[in-house]
C-alpha cells in the first residue's frame, strides 16, 4: 500500500507527524492578566499599569471634591482625549485610552462620554432614527451630555543600549483640563523602566 492508497484518516495523521517533525511553532493560550515581556517593548501590561495607577491618583486629588461641593455632589463628566505617542516605537494608544475609560467608569465617581470618533457613529444612528424609529422610541438631538473635563496625554521613550544590553525608559504624562476655563486641574506622571539583556541588571 503506497501513500496514494492510504485511507484519508491515515494520511491526516501522517501529515501532522511530518509537520511536528519539521519544527513547527508552538501556540499556547495564557492568562491575559499575566505579566509577559518578550521584546521589552510597550505591551498590554504597561497599558494596564498606567491606566490603573494614574486614574487612582487623579480620583484621589482635590479637584474632584471641589467639583462635587460646587455642584451638589454631582459626578463630573470626563472625556478621554488623545494620548499622543511621541516615541519612535509603535504604540497602540487606543488600548491606553480604553483602559483609562474603563478605570474611570468602574470607579463610579465620574461619568465618561463618547470620544469624537464614537460620537459620529452615534449621531448617524440618531439621525437614522428620525426617519425610521417609532415616535415613542426615537432619540432627539441636542440632549447629549457635555463633558466638564478632558484628559489628554503624551508618551515619550528613551532607549539606552550597548552591545546586547539595553534599557528602555517610558514617561507617560497625563493632564486633566477644565473645558470651561482651560485650567489644568490635575497633572500625573508614570515612569516605566525596563532592562533587556542576559542575566540580571547591574547598576
Amino acid at each position: 500500500m503506497n501513500a496514494l492508497t492510504l485511507p484519508r484518516s491515515w494520511t491526516l495523521v501522517l501529515s501532522v507527524a511530518i509537520l511536528a517533525g519539521c519544527g513547527g511553532q508552538t501556540i499556547q493560550r495564557i492568562d491575559p492578566d499575566m505579566t509577559t515581556d518578550v521584546s521589552g517593548n510597550w505591551n498590554d501590561t504597561d497599558s494596564r499599569l498606567v491606566s490603573e495607577e494614574m486614574i487612582a491618583d487623579v480620583l484621589a486629588r482635590p479637584w474632584l471634591a471641589r467639583y462635587q461641593t460646587a455642584n451638589d455632589e454631582a459626578r463630573p463628566t470626563v472625556i478621554v482625549g488623545q494620548i499622543r505617542n511621541r516615541s519612535a516605537e509603535h504604540i497602540a494608544t487606543e488600548t491606553i485610552t480604553k483602559d483609562i475609560e474603563r478605570a474611570f467608569v468602574n470607579s463610579g465617581l465620574v461619568r465618561v462620554v463618547s470620544s469624537r470618533v464614537e460620537r459620529e457613529g452615534i449621531r448617524d444612528e440618531r439621525a437614522d432614527q428620525q426617519d425610521y424609529s417609532s415616535p415613542d422610541t426615537v432619540k432627539r438631538f441636542g440632549l447629549e451630555q457635555g463633558a466638564d473635563f478632558m484628559l489628554l496625554g503624551t508618551i515619550n521613550a528613551i532607549t539606552d543600549s550597548k552591545g546586547k544590553h539595553s534599557v528602555k525608559y517610558y514617561q507617560i504624562d497625563l493632564e486633566l483640563h477644565d473645558i470651561q476655563t482651560n485650567e489644568k486641574v490635575w497633572i500625573g506622571q508614570k515612569e516605566i523602566k525596563k532592562y533587556i539583556g542576559k542575566g540580571k541588571y547591574k547598576a
